[in-house]
């Protein structure tokens, strides 16, 4: 079975077929006034007016979907919860318990920031989703960004399904040499120290090897690059750019005209 190296899915939709940077901006844009809007539902109409329908424009909905019950909501719900009972704002309790207690203040608070995740950890999700890493690196090295820093980029994006991969493959292994992973919580937890060390030491050879091959194919070399897959940038692509753009600025200078 091949290894997923990315959390890319393969589709042909709009989203898939825009410009890596086009889908940079959205991202970027959608966070942005998430966390900069001084009205209280914006990041709640950017989740369903934005972000969701995003996910079915891009036809990654169940991915979508399957890493927001796994990873996002438990992320923000553990945020609110943290949020509300420990940030002293408002007098009136809507709970308490022993030393415990939440406002409505607090709780409002709190869930308008725990949105603000799910709008930034969705979107990047999205763009994950819909942008294979090497079309990212191509057409950020393209646009003048150095080759260095276009790879830290595509390491951090790789790292985790790259992780998940060998971790899979290392518990197949193990099993298979009669490793108790599936039993009582006690008998996996005394699991996990056998499954650690070939992660960690095969991670660390594979960091080693990366870096030999990418130096083998001229990666410091200050000559100029070419690539035998070119990205499309189309007007389109800029005319969204520059919408986006302005939307932030609009944004930006309302929220500073109200304060």
């Amino acid at each position: 079975m091949q290894e997923r190296l990315s959390f890319y899915t393969h589709k042909d939709s709009f989203l898939h077929r825009l410009n890596p940077l086009t889908k940079l901006a959205l991202v970027f844009a959608l966070i942005l006034i998430a966390f900069l809007s001084k009205w209280y539902w914006a990041p709640h109409l950017l989740t369903l007016v934005a972000v969701i329908p995003l996910s079915f424009v891009g036809r990654v909905s169940r991915e979508f979907f399957w890493t927001a019950s796994r990873l996002i909501l438990p992320t923000a719900t553990f945020l609110f919860v943290m949020q509300s009972l420990f940030h002293p704002i408002g007098e009136e309790n809507l709970f308490e318990f022993y030393f415990l207690s939440a406002t409505q203040e607090s709780v409002l608070y709190a869930f308008r920031n725990a949105v603000r995740i799910i709008v930034m950890v969705s979107a990047f999700t999205l763009f994950l989703l819909t942008t294979h890493p090497s079309e990212l690196m191509t057409d950020l090295t393209r646009r003048g960004l150095p080759g260095q820093f276009a790879y830290v980029i595509i390491s951090t994006l790789q790292i985790l399904p790259q992780m998940i991969a060998k971790s899979q493959t290392i518990i197949s292994a193990q099993r298979s040499r009669g490793l108790d992973t599936e039993s009582s919580f006690l008998k996996r937890a005394g699991a996990i120290v056998p499954l650690v060390g070939p992660l960690v030491f095969g991670s660390l050879i594979e960091v080693e090897e990366r870096a030999i091959a990418i130096e083998a194919r001229g990666f410091t070399s200050k000559s100029k690059k070419t690539s035998l897959h070119e990205i499309p940038d189309t007007p389109f692509d800029k005319s969204i750019r520059w919408a986006l753009m302005i939307l932030v600025i609009v944004s930006v200078s309302l929220n500073l005209w109200l304060s």
